[in-house]
């Protein structure tokens, strides 16, 4: 396997700013596997399925194609070929996609997905399984946590540039939700791996935490 760097957390904890930089400073790729779950529920709802159904789900697994590209610089996701990447990203979709991560079907379909990058490339990985499953063998790997108040502030932020307005209470409300999904899902729970090193990013800046990954990968490929 190449080099991987797996980077996993909670929501909005600063895994994907981090990752995006790491990957362009190293000049290695960057895999979004969040991405590949918001288009895999994607998916779901513009085919009007229903996001409680595992069976129906199971049963498309097959049928749905995601790859990641890299256009001029920005990470463009494709659904079958077809480029989904601005539709994703939104709470409805973000709410979709942690609800199908619990199906062993669908997580398996992805994994199986993620680990042929991985073959192929050097990366940066980032999600909330990289280090523990995707990537078990990673040479580097960081879990970032962060305050629910802060993680709710960023999300928050992120909408009101998109020009969304959205009560910060309830993405508070949205936040603790998806972790106690995320943590309590009985496939590939959100949890720190045992040789991972813990970053909380409640009061670091972007340029921080980057410069944290960097300084480690350095320290990594050189031996230290």
């Amino acid at each position: 396997m190449n080099f991987v760097i797996a980077i996993d957390g909670p929501a909005a904890s600063g895994k994907t700013t981090t990752a995006k930089e790491v990957a362009k400073k190293l000049n290695i790729t960057y895999l979004d596997t969040g991405a590949m779950y918001r288009a895999f529920a994607y998916y779901v709802l513009s085919n009007s399925m229903d996001i409680e159904d595992e069976d129906v789900i199971n049963g498309v697994v097959e049928k749905v194609k995601i790859e990641l590209e890299n256009v001029d610089g920005q990470i463009r996701v494709l659904l079958n070929k077809e480029d989904v990447s601005d539709r994703i990203r939104n709470e409805m979709i973000s709410q979709a996609a942690s609800k199908v991560s619990t199906y062993p079907k669908v997580r398996e379909h992805l994994v199986k997905l993620q680990r042929e990058v991985g073959e192929k490339y050097p990366l940066v990985a980032e999600g909330r399984d990289i280090g523990t499953v995707v990537f078990p063998k990673a040479d580097l790997k960081f879990f970032f946590d962060c305050s629910v108040e802060e993680r709710a502030k960023r999300r928050y932020r992120e909408y009101l540039e998109k020009g969304m307005d959205i009560d910060i209470e309830k993405l508070k409300k949205e936040i603790i939700e998806r972790d106690n999904r995320d943590r309590r899902r009985e496939n590939a729970p959100l949890r720190m791996a045992e040789d991972a090193i813990l970053i909380d990013t409640t009061n670091l800046s972007k340029e921080e935490q980057i410069d944290i990954v960097i300084q480690e990968a350095k320290k990594r490929k050189a031996g230290l």
